[in-house]
């Protein structure tokens, strides 16, 4: 369960760090005044992946910019309330 209401998120952006032999996937997602983060490692990645796709306008073709290249930060938003 997210720790917030999605009603609440502004913006979504997801974005790899390079951690010298792999990249981590993570997650930015802007409530209010707060950044809530999280990481593909982390335990509640797909749970919390899974309901911010619950977002009207939410863009799931989001992993295909932040995939290539390797070892690059490679930031998109998936989701800006405007």
């Amino acid at each position: 369960m997210l720790p917030f209401r999605l009603s609440a998120v502004s913006r979504v952006e997801f974005y790899k760090r390079d951690e010298l032999t792999t990249d981590l996937i993570c997650c930015d997602v802007t409530v209010g005044d707060a950044v809530h983060f999280r990481h593909e490692e982390a335990p509640d990645w797909d749970q919390f992946h899974r309901e911010l796709q619950e977002l009207s306008g939410f863009d799931c073709d989001w992993y295909a910019n932040v995939f290539e290249p390797a070892f690059a930060e490679c930031r998109t938003i998936a989701f800006q309330r405007l």
